[in-house]
């Protein structure tokens, strides 16, 4: 199987088969629910690149909860087998907020899924992560690891023809507007952003850098005790349940299964 290849005024590439890899993000927590289900930017990619490529099938091999690790053992493989030519691969995430942390396992995982894939022949592509102090201010902390997985993500990509997809660089990528009120994952304008930035970098037909552009003014955010009551209730919502699966090594993927893992026909949204 010989990789897609986009010279430039060209007509983009026709993919085949596209397969996803990665966590909640890829998965499409924060767009749709359980009850009617996941939509999230890996779909609406694949919606995307089947305007060109009518006849593409697409799977998605995401876990929500998984370590860079575990997508690689589990979802490797069966991704492998599958035989894609486009396939995206977003994960490390979930192990940037583990008390034990090492930005080279976590690319080292990622670096060998770019290698089995683009060895293979598929186009890949993958995500730097923003900086989600920006959103959380309690995870000041978290800063540096997020910026040195991103360097290892760039070095493995260049080394394997992994297109980068750079998303923390614009402004409007930590509007709260794009992101659910769990402020860990994307919104469905989150996720259909996250689409139209990939969907640029691949060079598919009708793509552009819109995604980059900031949202029209809103709502002035919150200030003083109104802003430390509303940091309470995100806390009770969310950041306690969350502390609590952790204490209790249990993971928010526990007894879950790939929502698509097989290739399917692209059915428009």
């Amino acid at each position: 199987m010989s990789e897609a290849v986009v010279t430039a005024g060209a007509p983009g590439p026709a993919y085949l088969r596209y397969v996803a890899l990665g966590d909640s993000q890829t998965e499409g927590v924060g767009d749709g629910d359980d009850t009617r289900g996941l939509r999230g930017w890996a779909d609406r990619l694949a919606e995307l690149a089947a305007r060109s490529s009518p006849g593409l099938r697409y799977a998605n091999l995401a876990v929500r909860g998984r370590l860079a690790g575990q997508v690689r053992a589990e979802q490797l493989a069966p991704a492998v087998a599958l035989e894609p030519d486009l396939a995206t691969v977003v994960a490390g995430f979930n192990d940037l907020l583990r008390p034990r942390f090492d930005a080279d396992e976590v690319a080292g995982h990622l670096e060998a899924m770019f290698a089995a894939l683009t060895a293979q022949g598929a186009r890949v592509a993958t995500l730097t992560f923003p900086d989600i102090t920006r959103m959380i201010p309690a995870a000041r902390p978290v800063a540096p690891r997020i910026g040195a997985v991103n360097a290892r993500v760039r070095e493995a990509a260049r080394r394997h023809g992994v297109v980068v997809v750079e998303t923390g660089h614009h402004p409007v990528v930590t509007d709260p507007r794009l992101w659910s009120r769990d402020r860990l994952h994307a919104a469905p304008l989150g996720h259909a952003r996250i689409a139209a930035a990939v969907a640029e970098a691949l060079g598919l037909p009708g793509s552009d850098d819109s995604w980059t552009r900031p949202l029209p003014p809103g709502a002035r955010p919150a200030t003083g005790l109104l802003a430390v009551g509303v940091e309470a209730a995100w806390a009770g919502t969310f950041l306690g349940p969350w502390l609590g699966r952790r204490l209790r090594g249990r993971s928010s993927g526990d007894g879950r299964t790939a929502k698509r893992p097989a290739l399917l026909p692209v059915t428009p949204a």
